[in-house]
């Protein structure tokens, strides 16, 4: 009898293909006209994305993500298969781990052939989103189950919809700062998430648990899909690990697009106001991103750098994302084996 193979395919947001006009616009089409990431009605979604935003923002994303290029391509995606291949060294040839993009390539289809092809007896997905939300993690799940109900023969499949809590993913985020830490000293340190819409925190709340308020300030059973309620979640965690203090730290958000109301406080107001508090040496935290992308690399950590800097302030340090760090593959592993 031949060896049962367990299928891993890992997912995260994606990128354009380059950091081309065309391929930006190609890349914010397909994004944003995922009804879980703008939650309209299909026409006004269709009209607003491609008469409005696609056209008009992609030659500015574009120059950002010129910036970002590098000689292997984007780090979000050249990361990706780093992490693969060193997953797949971990984990043994009684798996097959693939890497797919929820929007452009390689895709979730692509990736998901790949383990088809393997004979996978089941399949663990894991969408590299550590707070569970609607736009991130349950897009993929809907993509993956989409294209795998199409398949004459389903396998199991096993979805890791969070892992803000697992010990690994934090210390090594926790790592990655005390390397900072340890090289200079800070006056306060922001922990900066990307937001969703409060809408989308209202239609995920059990109930009316979901207050956007002192009720993210504990986690448990009823609000533990509450994006906002993780984040905070995520920055305790952190806290502890760190040894910081009371009033050394805050969490905020950041990369909200329209006019409707996201989750709050907003990156680019709260940290206006630090130095005039005599915070004026800051080390900023992108915990919702597990490697180097447009929001982190560019957003955290120039634009907001240059925001502080003409309030007053004086240094603004990014602590890297996770990228290839062998702890967060050893994270990635035991959440594999554990599923």
């Amino acid at each position: 009898m031949s060896k049962k193979i367990t299928g891993v395919l890992l997912v995260n947001l994606g990128t354009p293909d380059s950091p081309s006009v065309p391929d930006v616009r190609k890349y914010l089409r397909e994004f944003l006209m995922d009804g879980r990431v703008i939650d309209i009605p299909y026409f006004s979604r269709f009209m607003l994305v491609n008469g409005i935003i696609a056209p008009f923002r992609a030659p500015k994303s574009a120059k950002e993500y010129v910036k970002l290029w590098e000689q292997r391509g984007s780090p979000l995606k050249y990361y990706g298969y780093d992490v693969r291949d060193m997953l797949q060294q971990s984990l043994g040839n009684e798996y097959k781990v693939a890497l797919g993009m929820r929007y452009q390539s390689p895709s979730i289809k692509e990736a998901l052939n790949e383990l088809k092809a393997a004979n996978v007896e089941r399949i663990i997905v894991i969408p590299l989103f550590p707070q569970y939300a609607s736009a991130t993690t349950g897009s993929v799940s809907e993509k993956v189950n989409e294209i795998v109900n199409k398949w004459q023969v389903i396998p199991s499949i096993t979805h890791i919809n969070q892992f803000v809590d697992h010990p690994k993913f934090i210390e090594a985020f926790a790592q990655n700062g005390r390397a900072m830490l340890d090289k200079k000293d800070y006056d306060f340190v922001l922990f900066s998430y990307h937001g969703v819409p409060e809408r989308h925190i209202h239609k995920a709340s059990v109930g009316s648990q979901c207050q956007l308020s002192s009720c993210c300030n504990k986690f448990h059973e009823r609000n533990r899909y509450c994006y906002r309620a993780q984040c905070f979640y995520t920055t305790r965690l952190l806290v502890e690990a760190l040894g910081l203090k009371e009033g050394e730290y805050a969490t905020t958000f950041q990369s909200r697009l329209g006019k409707d109301p996201w989750v709050q406080p907003y990156t680019d107001e709260y940290l206006k106001d630090l130095p005039g508090q005599g915070k004026k040496r800051v080390l900023a935290f992108s915990p919702a991103f597990v490697a180097d992308c447009l929001e982190t690399t560019l957003e955290v950590g120039e634009e907001f750098k240059e925001e502080f800097m003409e309030a007053g302030g004086e240094v603004w340090d990014l602590v890297p994302s996770l990228n290839d760090s062998p702890v967060w593959v050893e994270c990635l592993e035991d959440l594999v084996k554990t599923a």
